[in-house]
């Protein structure tokens, strides 16, 4: 049960992290072809982040 629930953490925390990379390295790639950033890429970092940040406070819950 631990296992699987250690595996589950870890997705967890691979995947907005993951958002947030290609959100930061989409953002850069637009504003150097196009000069301006994109809402896709906002929007990748945004719910990266907020992604994050509700998988920790879960995490944090569960651990208590």
């Amino acid at each position: 049960m631990k296992k699987r629930i250690s595996q589950k953490l870890k997705w967890d925390k691979l995947l907005p992290v993951l958002s947030i990379s290609l959100g930061i390295i989409l953002l850069i790639y637009m504003i150097k072809v196009e000069d301006e950033p994109g809402a896709l890429p906002l929007l990748l970092i945004i719910i990266g982040v907020i992604w994050l940040i509700i998988n920790q406070y879960q995490a944090k819950k569960q651990t208590q």
